[in-house]
């Protein structure tokens, strides 16, 4: 074989999941060694044809309960309607006002919800009192609103017959066409043949509702005796249908405004909108009294007594209360599940559609009997077909012929059939103008919202964004679902697209620092994924794609001799993983063959703060890697933070606006100033950063919906997603049911009652505006000058950002669909030093939230009182723990924590938390055997633990996907103490140790020497060291020395106690080589060391130059060691230890005596309980408790209710928001569908391991 020939080995005829592949290279060298070691990592694991059928079961089940729904609605409010008529005989005539009262219930409870919730945000959130000429107007045409729809449901329906009023309801739109006509011909913005195409038929729904009601007057007024009476009714009943479309008055008017030259009705639309809790307020109260005002009238005036409410035969009132009970419950349920069908992006097939069907099915649903029951007396009486309608009203309906049955159904189908009887319906001109006027409402109808058809929505579109009035109109429930919709004609499909998600700018920002191999394979490979998903256009504006940043601290070394700094074993790492994972995403794949892509040359400068690598991926978007020289820049996580953001949102987003501010000429002064304003306030809304750790591994799919909850609420500066850990061994199964917990029941506990306090580092995805906010991002900077500043600042970094952004009043959210993996601590000791930094962070990050409760609940429109109250009993809760399992333990350990050292510490706790396993395990099977012993389970202790077991895998249930985590619940349950008892206060006590504990050392060539290590304990080898399903672990990194901590040169004033942090460095087999002779820097170490990716220097654009040299002077230089400082501050840390601690001990103390005292006071003061046993039953015995333990029981109880609900709630919303993500998504930028790109991704993609 030639020297420089090219070997392709051949793919195996293996099953898919062995994926041995053998890659087409082109080697000067070993053409025998062709094999590699190559693990399995997919793109998706998402089984997509399971996803599809729940698809279509999930749009399909939301069609029929929309539609079954709608039926039930309306079917149940015309029998109340019937059954208030004078001339039926299921409810008698005295009785009358029930059927009445029920009917206008109907009408008013819709608004008393509304109500409710007006008033529940006016006194827990912010509300604006509207103008007064505002709230008159708004007010006289709520009243006519209110006015017509009494008229019409409690006075003028009753008198017509089941088919007119079936159909009548579809023509209270006449207004809405008349504005439509009118918003049409002002909207400039369209384009001609847009409007015709929507003006065209909306002229016509106009002609053919009033041609509608033309044939229904003429109808009745025309119709033999009393004709003056029906004549009045008729009229009212036409008038209530006008007054009532005015209701969609505001759908209309925001557009007209837009393009009208009256500044009146755009002030109007926008008081409005600031002031719609306080309306909502005005006009629920108004409908109220008016509704009340008319049936208190008109039950006076047909001279009836409200006393025969009290008085109603028990069959009377069980029609009735189901017929309500019907009509409010299917009314509100078809609302929601409305809703919930355009917010799964199914407008047209579970919402339109059903909504029309709707009427028809309630008319098919009410003649069907009545043509029956019509057509069986006709075979009774043996009569042919000469047998007329007008007979058999006669016999069977006025005469009441009982031979058909006199059950309840029989009554209702006669009292349905009796004001059919008012027509002549033998007469076909009656049955033309009858069928006629049904047909034109229904027509008028349809085509009065067939905008509805070219409706744009988005994904999980916001509910005010989708309708006008959160308002549901029980009476017309389908009318008023299809004219409350958005009324938006002035935009196109594509341009709404581009407009709304193609304009998104997507940076992705990772920090790294002593990652090892698999952890860096891992979140580039994420990268690709997300380049492959996401490609590049550059035709947009701006670009469609995204822009990967990594940050990566500490990453150079001194080697002697050099004429330059060298990057370290990990700098040169991360560089290597970069080549292998590029070379795998650009193979080329004929079939047969795999064979590497070209790979075009990359860019490497020098920077101010050390280096970068610019790696463009084969789809065009670019991954920027930023060396950190720890001598030029501070390092850490949150200065990386801090140098990203004004980077990208400094530098890169405000310095272009404010070049095209200053270049703008003198003709565009005025107006380029409004133009330039608004571009940049759009960029900044629509910029999104997600911040990603070192070892992230997420999809495609996670970071599209979490992108969704930004573009569709405006106030949403920050969203999270699902994190899941990954490891093994005892310590991470922890982990995995803890990690489930929080998610399941406390997140979605704070994202549905208020907002999610923290948003974390290693997967969210946050709006630039709300970074750039004021007293954000430039808070965000500053340098700790107290005690406390460290706990806060520095050790939950993620958590502090979260709060400032909520004290500028901005809602971070949770996504549970968007799932991220990340490693967790496998060791006893790096997870006890993580959460030792994570606790006292968290308190003290909650504890200022709830400090500016006041100004922070006025502030922020997603957190109330209420929500602060339940924060602030989830922190007492905490605190309280240790009391509730045994503090005379708890006194023990906090004197061994404030005695010795952290790894004394760490190692008695791990000691302790076997004891205390053991503790549990005993007591868990005492509590089943006391259910044995005393026949019962209806004991506290017993109840608890049952109902808390059941929660847990009721909603594990809810998440099948994670319902295997189940298991791990039994470790969680064992390792309570030491996770509520032992952690908390090793948390505490070590609080002013403020290192990071984790990842801790540095590079090997500038480590110093470390201590040599004591001889660890068996329980910490336990812990430390079993990996009963751990993965391998390999890194291209040589063995390097663990160094500790406080041996480490302290930057940034940043104190720590003298604890030796080691930390484990992975080794490879064959550890990476590259030339350090002396000549070299790092350019010239990557250009050699480089094997498929070709480097060319360049250099960096003066003015960034300048703009990294004044960030770091201003913001980023490192701090010079300050040793009087640092002492001072290590005393200062000490003596905020000391408070909390004190207070901490305080506190569970006085709740401990104060439970010891109340059980020896158990036979003067207890709570008196009835035992029963299993079979609910007294058994003559009584269980004492003692009040404080058991009012903390129900307290804690009524908590985890509280959180479960919340979790049904978020679940459902969960479920619409995947379902609607996985009906749309789609690749816009290459044009291929998700079916198309499923096929693309099922190929395996591959990771060197070499």
């Amino acid at each position: 074989m030639p020297q420089n020939s090219t070997r392709c080995t051949v793919k195996g005829r293996l099953p898919p999941s062995n994926y041995l592949h053998i890659s087409c290279t082109t080697l000067k060298s070993r053409p025998w060694d062709t094999f590699r070691e190559v693990p399995e990592i997919r793109d998706e694991y998402t089984p997509w044809k399971l996803v599809k059928i729940l698809n279509f079961v999930f749009l399909s089940v939301a069609t029929v309960l929309v539609f079954g729904l709608a039926v039930c609605s309306k079917t149940s409010f015309l029998l109340l309607v019937t059954l208030s008529g004078n001339a039926n005989q299921t409810v008698p005539a005295e009785q009358k006002p029930v059927a009445l009262l029920c009917v206008s219930c109907a009408l008013v409870t819709p608004t008393v919800l509304l109500l409710l919730k007006s008033i529940w945000k006016a006194a827990f959130k912010s509300s604006k009192l509207p103008k007064k000429g505002t709230a008159a107007l708004f007010l006289f045409i709520e009243f006519l609103v209110s006015l017509g729809s009494a008229l019409l449901a409690i006075v003028a329906m009753p008198f017509l017959d089941i088919v007119t009023n079936v159909m009548l309801l579809n023509g209270i739109s006449i207004f809405s066409t008349i504005f439509q006509i009118a918003a049409q011909c002002t909207a400039g913005n369209a384009t001609h043949s847009t409007r015709k195409r929507f003006l065209v038929p909306s002229i016509f729904a106009f002609i053919l509702i009033v041609t509608g009601h033309v044939l229904f007057y003429v109808l009745y007024f025309g119709n033999g005796e009393g004709t003056t009476e029906m004549g009045i009714w008729t009229g009212l009943a036409v008038a209530g249908t006008i007054l009532v479309s005015l209701t969609w008055w505001q759908n209309y008017t925001g557009l007209i405004s837009k393009n009208s030259k009256y500044k009146f009705l755009r002030e109007l639309s926008e008081d409005l909108r600031r002031s719609q809790t306080v309306t909502n307020i005005m006009c629920s109260l108004l409908r109220i009294s008016v509704t009340a005002i008319v049936l208190g009238a008109y039950v006076h005036m047909s001279e009836r007594d409200w006393t025969t409410i009290l008085s109603v035969p028990p069959a009377v009132r069980r029609v009735v209360v189901i017929l309500i009970g019907v009509q409010l419950i299917s009314s509100a349920l078809c609302h929601w599940f409305a809703v919930v069908a355009c917010k799964m992006h199914a407008l047209r097939r579970s919402f339109m559609l059903p909504l029309y069907a709707a009427s028809l099915g309630v008319l098919l649903l009410f003649l069907t009997p009545v043509f029956v029951y019509f057509r069986d007396n006709r075979s009774n009486l043996g009569a042919g077909d000469g047998y007329t309608f007008s007979e058999y009203c006669s016999q069977a309906v006025h005469g009441r012929n009982h031979s058909l049955g006199s059950g309840v159904f029989q009554r209702l189908v006669l009292d349905v059939t009796h004001n059919l009887c008012n027509l002549d319906l033998d007469q076909p001109a009656q049955i033309g103008l009858l069928t006629g006027s049904a047909a034109a409402w229904w027509l008028g109808l349809v085509l009065a919202t067939a905008h509805l058809w070219f409706l744009n929505l988005h994904r999980i579109q916001r509910t005010d964004d989708l309708f006008v009035k959160r308002i549901y109109e029980g009476a017309f429930l389908e009318q008023s679902l299809l004219l409350n919709t958005r009324y938006n004609i002035t935009e196109s499909r594509k341009r709404y697209y581009n407009k709304q998600t193609d304009r998104t700018r997507l940076y992705l920002c990772a920090t790294m620092w002593h990652e090892t191999y698999e952890e860096m394979v891992k979140i580039i490979i994420s990268m690709f994924r997300l380049d492959k998903y996401r490609p590049k256009d550059n035709n947009m504006d701006p670009p469609e794609g995204f822009e990967a940043h990594i940050h990566f601290d500490d990453a150079f070394k001194d080697v002697p001799g050099s004429q330059g700094r060298h990057l370290n074993e990990y700098g040169t790492t991360l560089f290597t993983v970069l080549q292998r994972v590029y070379g795998i995403f650009n193979e080329e794949y004929d079939g047969l063959f795999r064979r590497p892509g070209n790979i075009p040359s990359q860019r490497i400068l020098k920077t101010p703060y050390g280096g970068r690598l610019e790696v463009t991926m084969p789809h065009g978007n670019i991954i920027v890697v930023h060396f950190k020289d720890r001598k030029l820049i501070r390092h850490k996580k949150r200065w990386s933070q801090i140098m990203y953001m004004y980077y990208l949102l400094g530098w890169k987003l405000t310095n272009k606006f404010y070049g095209k501010w200053i270049s703008r000429d003198e003709e565009s002064l005025k107006k380029g100033k409004e133009v330039i304003s608004e571009e940049f306030e759009n960029e900044k809304h629509n910029t999104h950063i997600l911040a990603l750790d070192g070892d992230t591994d997420f999809h495609p799919p996670a970071v599209m919906l979490l992108i969704d909850r930004l573009n569709q609420y405006p106030l949403v500066g920050a969203a999270c997603g699902r994190i899941h850990p990954t490891g093994g061994g005892p310590v991470v199964w922890y982990q995995k049911f803890e990690y489930a917990v929080s998610h399941w029941l406390h997140k979605t506990a704070e994202h549905v009652f208020g907002c999610v306090l923290c948003s974390p580092g290693c997967f969210s995805l946050f709006r630039a505006s709300a970074l750039m906010d004021d007293n954000v991002m430039k808070k965000y900077t500053i340098l700790p000058t107290e005690a406390r500043h460290h706990i806060q600042y520095d050790q939950g970094e993620d958590r502090w950002l979260c709060t400032l952004m909520l004290q500028q009043g901005w809602r971070v959210e949770y996504n549970a669909a968007s799932d991220a993996y990340t490693n967790a601590p496998e060791g006893f000791k790096e997870f006890y030093n993580q959460r030792r930094r994570w606790g006292p962070s968290s308190l003290a990050n909650t504890m200022d939230v709830l400090g500016s409760s006041t100004t922070i609940a006025g502030r922020n429109r997603s957190i109330s009182k209420l929500f602060l109250l339940y924060e602030l009993f989830t922190v007492a809760s905490a605190v309280l723990v240790p009391a509730t399992i045994c503090l005379m333990m708890s006194a023990v350990y906090l004197v061994i924590c404030f005695k010795f050292k952290s790894d004394t510490q760490v190692t008695v706790a791990a000691l302790m938390s076997v004891v205390y396993a053991l503790l549990m395990l005993v007591m868990v099977l005492s509590i089943f055997g006391s259910m044995v012993r005393d026949g019962t389970v209806l004991a506290p202790t017993s109840m608890f633990l049952i109902i808390v077991g059941l929660m847990y895998i009721v909603t594990a249930g809810l998440h099948p996907q994670e319902f295997h985590l189940v298991g791990y619940g039994l470790v969680y349950i064992l390792t309570i103490p030491s996770a509520y008892l032992l952690l908390a206060i090793y948390s505490i006590v070590n609080m002013n140790n403020v290192s990071w504990g984790t990842r801790e050392g540095g590079s090997s060539m500038e480590a110093k020497p470390a201590k040599m290590k004591k001889a660890k304990s068996a329980i910490m080898e336990f812990f430390g060291q079993i990996r009963c399903c751990s993965r391998r672990r390999e890194a291209d990194q040589p063995e390097s020395t663990a160094v500790s901590q406080d041996n480490q040169q302290l930057p940034q004033n940043t104190v720590v106690e003298d604890v030796e942090m080691s930390v484990e460095v992975d080794r490879r087999d064959e550890p990476i080589a590259y030339s350090e002779t002396p000549h070299q820097d790092w350019i010239s170490q990557l250009q050699v060391f480089t094997e498929e990716m070709q480097l060319e220097e360049h250099n960096l654009d003066m003015d960034e130059w300048q703009f990294w040299v004044e960030l770091q002077e201003r913001y980023l230089k490192p701090l010079p060691e300050d040793k009087k400082k640092q002492k001072e501050m290590v005393e200062e840390l000490k003596e905020l230890r000391n408070k909390v601690s004190f207070s901490f001990f305080f506190c569970n103390t006085m709740w401990l005596v104060a439970t010891f005292t109340l059980q020896l006071m158990k036979n003067t003061l207890f709570i008196s309980i009835p035992k029963l046993d299993n079979q609910l039953q007294k058994t003559g015995e009584e269980l004492r408790i003692e009040p404080l333990g058991f009012m903390f029981l129900i307290s804690f109880s009524l908590l985890v209710v509280i959180q479960f609900v919340a979790m049904l709630y978020h679940r459902i919303y969960t479920i619409i928001h995947y379902v609607a993500f996985v009906g749309t998504e789609l690749s816009k930028t290459t044009g291929v569908t998700r079916k198309q790109k499923k096929k693309k991704w099922e190929h395996t993609l591959y990771a060197s391991a070499v």
